[in-house]
Order: C-alpha cells, then structure tokens, then sequence
C-alpha cells in the first residue's frame, strides 16, 4: 500500500494578503502536483462516495478547481456558485458576511430542485459566511444538502459553527 501524502507539505503560507494580518493558505503548490491534487480528490470522494449525490455545488472559484474535478469522479454532475453578475440565466442570490466585508452569490434558478442530493465543495472553511451562504440558498430551492466538503479547515475561526446540523469534512485542519 502506497504511503499517504501529507497535503500539508504542499500548503504554502502568504503573510498579510489580502490584508494585513491575514495569513492567506495558498493551495497552488498543491494543485501543481499531481500527486498531491489527485490525493485531495481522492480524499474527497472517499469521504462523500456513500452518499448518494446527484450534484456537486462549487463555490467560485478556487471551489471550481476542486468541485469539477469531484464531481467527475463520482460520476455526477456539477452545479456552479458564481459571484453577482456572472450567470447568464435567471438567478437566485444571497449576500452574506465574509471575515472583510460582504459579497453576494448566485446560483441558476433551475440548478436544482427539490429533494436534489446535492454536495458542497469548496476550497476554505474560514470563518463559514460564504457556505452559510450557499447553504442557506440551496434550501431555498430546497435541494438536500448531504455534506459539504473543503481542503482545508481554519480551525480557529470557527466556520464549523455556522455550518451547525451538516455532514462537514475537511482535508487539512490548521
């Protein structure tokens, strides 16, 4: 049996971006490695295979990386969340709190329905407003959210609290 890699080694940590006193997690070297991004997708989908998902949502769009290449895996289809503006058909939004400001989402209003088995992926659980977000517009469309999913986990600033009541499950745990 092949040794697991530590995904941590291929984290690479940015001093104050994209402000001063944030320590931003780059995942670039992580995704340059073929071995280390087919091991978090791998990760992934061994967390999530028995769920029976219809639909994976990403976030944009670090999340698109990581949603895509899941959602391919599993065998199953991939449902965007874009910033506002960025769709071209007929939205449903949320706006929410970011740890710096807010922003607004938005997914197509037919992306999915009810009872639609659906995934979370992102690349970051920060402080968990921007998958609050999606989560609370994807049960709007009352989809049923069976779990949500990240590379890594900022432990410390508690974005697992928000997410209260979901299947979360993280890669890497600062």
């Amino acid at each position: 049996m092949a040794k697991e890699l530590d995904l941590k080694k291929f984290i690479r940590d940015i001093p104050d971006f994209p402000k001063k006193g944030i320590v931003f997690k780059d995942i670039t070297p992580l995704l340059k490695d073929k071995n280390a991004f087919k091991a978090s997708i791998d990760g992934l989908a061994k967390a999530f295979k028995d769920k029976k998902i219809d639909a994976v949502v990403a976030v944009e769009s670090r999340g698109f990386i990581f949603g895509a290449a899941l959602a391919h895996q599993l065998g199953v289809g991939f449902i965007p969340v874009r910033k506002k503006g960025k769709l071209p058909y007929k939205t449903k939004s949320v706006t929410y709190q970011l740890e710096y400001g807010t922003d607004t989402l938005e997914i197509h209003e037919d992306a999915v329905g009810p009872g639609v088995k659906v995934l979370i992926i992102d690349d970051v659980l920060a402080t968990g407003g921007t998958l609050k977000g999606v989560a609370d517009l994807l049960k709007v469309q009352k989809a049923e959210i069976v779990g949500v999913g990240f590379v890594i986990e900022l432990g410390f600033l508690k974005g697992r609290e928000k997410l209260a009541g979901l299947d979360v499950n993280a890669l890497i745990r600062y």
